[in-house]
């Protein structure tokens, strides 16, 4: 009785959607995902922008080529990593709220620099910005922030661009050697 318990305890926690994922795996990018969808100034000001430092009403959202999304993909460098590990996470306008509705390896879909992001760095500058001790002017400013995508647009949106940085440090995952 006690080894069929253990069998199902272990089962159990293999199974767990506790269970820690590589970071920027499939499996972090679904859970950055739902981590997006429950940071209000993600998904509402990236909808809504009344105040933004321009002060032009400008909606980040909006700005899509006409597709109804936004894409974002992100990778690390070093570790194994690089862009053939990227993940992404697929925005969309949903009730009035920029809403993460896809997280998992690139869909296929064809990037937009005009409007979609591809972000990378170094296991060690994703744990600096992660915990916020790295600003996003200055990691983009030393590259420990390679950014492809609209710049201008990511400076209209600074505040909600920080706590998009913020949220990858705290989506739980391991830093380990990437999978080839």
């Amino acid at each position: 009785m006690i080894k069929k318990i253990g069998i199902i305890l272990t089962v159990g926690l293999l199974t767990s959607p506790l269970m820690a994922a590589d970071f920027m795996d499939a499996t972090w990018a679904k859970q950055a995902c739902n981590a997006w969808n429950k940071t209000s100034i993600l998904t509402t000001q990236l909808a809504q922008m009344p105040g933004d430092m321009f002060g032009d009403g400008y909606k980040w959202i909006k700005n899509n080529a006409g597709r109804g999304y936004k894409m974002i993909q992100i990778y690390r460098d070093g570790n194994g990593c690089g862009a053939k590990n990227a993940i992404q996470l697929t925005i969309s306008d949903k009730g009035g709220k920029a809403m993460c509705t896809y997280g998992g390896k690139p869909d296929g879909k064809k990037m937009n620099f005009n409007v979609d992001y591809v972000m990378h760095a170094t296991d060690k500058n994703w744990t600096c910005m992660g915990t916020g001790s790295c600003g996003v002017m200055g990691s983009m400013m030393t590259g420990k922030l390679k950014f492809q995508g609209p710049k201008m647009e990511a400076m209209k949106v600074m505040d909600p661009f920080a706590a998009f940085l913020k949220l990858t440090g705290k989506v739980p995952g391991a830093k380990t050697a990437c999978k080839k």
